[in-house]
C-alpha cells in the first residue's frame, strides 16, 4: 500500500512542479487523504523533487552543457564575461544565493511552521492573486538576454519565498519576472534554469539528512525511490506542455485553480476535516 501511495505522490510531484501551483502543497494535502493520512514531510518532498529536477536537464541538456561550458572557459579568460551564455551561468549562481542562506538557516520552520494547512491555503490564495496581477498588466518586452544581475537577485529572492509550501518555487519566479516585464516563456525558462542548483542542493541536503537519520518519511526508502523515479517521467511531460503552452495561453487557469484550491483547503480546515498539522 505505502509503495501505491508513493506512486500518487510521485505523479503529484511530477503534475504540479514545473506548474506555478505550488508542489509541495499538493504533497502535502493529497498525503492527508491518502490511506496512511500522513504528512509525507520535508525530506521525502525535497528528495522527489530531485525526480522532476532531472527532467528539467533533460529537457534543456543542450542548453546547460553550453551555459555551464561557456561559464567555465570565462573563469580563464577563454570566453568574455560578458559572453550570453557564461553570464548566464553567474545569473544562475547569483539568483540561488537567496535560497540557499534561507533554506539552510530556517530548516525547523521548513519542518514544521511553514507546513500548518492554514498558512499553505492563505499563501496559494494571496500568492496565486499576485501572478494574476503580474501576468495581466506585467509589460512583455524583455527576453533571457535582457536578464540583468539586480533582476537575478530579486527573482532569486522570489524564489526563497517558495520554501512556504504553497507559495510555488516557478509560480514566485515567474511572477517576479513577468513583474520586471519579462516574456512568460522567458520567466518559465529562467525560473527552471535557477530552480536547478537549488532544487539538488535541497534534496542532496535531505538525503543526507535521511541518511544519517535512518528515515526519510513514512514511505521509507523504496516508496521515497519510486516517488522520484515516476514524478522524474511525468514532470518531463509536463515541461514540455508547459513550455508550448505558455508560447500562447496565460497564467490566468493557474491562477483561479490555486484561489480555489486555497479556500477548498480553509473549508475543509473549518468544518474539522482537515487540522492544521494532520487530519483530525
Amino acid at each position: 500500500m505505502h509503495i501505491i501511495e508513493a506512486i500518487v505522490l510521485g505523479l503529484v510531484q511530477g503534475l504540479t512542479e514545473f506548474l506555478p501551483i505550488s508542489s509541495s502543497a499538493h504533497i502535502r494535502v493529497v498525503g492527508e487523504f491518502l490511506p496512511s493520512a500522513a504528512d509525507p514531510g520535508a525530506t521525502f518532498t525535497a528528495i522527489t523533487q530531485i525526480g522532476t529536477e532531472l527532467a528539467v536537464l533533460v529537457y534543456f541538456w543542450t542548453k546547460i552543457v553550453t551555459i555551464i561550458k561557456r561559464w567555465a572557459l570565462s573563469l580563464v579568460g577563454r570566453v568574455p564575461r560578458n559572453d550570453p551564455d557564461a553570464r548566464m551561468g553567474w545569473l544562475v549562481i547569483v539568483a540561488s544565493i537567496p535560497i540557499g542562506i534561507l533554506g539552510f538557516t530556517l530548516q525547523d520552520y521548513i519542518r514544521d511552521v511553514f507546513r500548518n494547512l492554514w498558512l499553505v491555503a492563505a499563501v496559494l490564495i494571496v500568492f496565486g492573486i499576485i501572478l494574476g496581477v503580474a501576468d495581466r498588466w506585467g509589460a512583455r518586452r524583455r527576453e533571457m538576454s535582457d536578464v540583468t544581475y539586480p533582476h537575478g537577485i530579486s527573482i532569486g529572492v522570489a524564489q526563497a519565498l517558495a520554501l512556504v509550501p504553497g507559495v510555488s518555487r516557478s509560480g514566485a519566479t515567474t511572477t517576479a519576472a513577468r513583474a520586471l516585464g519579462y516574456q512568460r516563456t522567458t520567466a518559465a525558462e529562467f525560473s527552471f534554469l535557477m530552480a536547478i542548483p537549488a532544487v539538488f542542493g535541497s534534496g542532496l541536503y535531505e538525503l543526507k539528512h535521511g541518511l544519517e537519520e535512518g528515515d526519510v518519511g513514512p514511505y521509507g526508502w523504496s516508496g521515497t525511490i519510486v516517488a522520484t523515479v515516476v514524478a522524474f517521467l511525468v514532470g518531463w511531460v509536463v515541461v514540455a506542455y508547459l513550455m508550448r503552452y505558455l508560447k500562447t495561453g496565460t497564467f490566468m487557469p493557474f491562477v483561479i485553480y490555486r484561489v480555489l484550491l486555497g479556500a477548498a483547503i480553509m473549508i475543509l480546515l473549518a468544518m474539522g476535516v482537515l487540522t492544521p498539522f494532520g487530519t483530525a
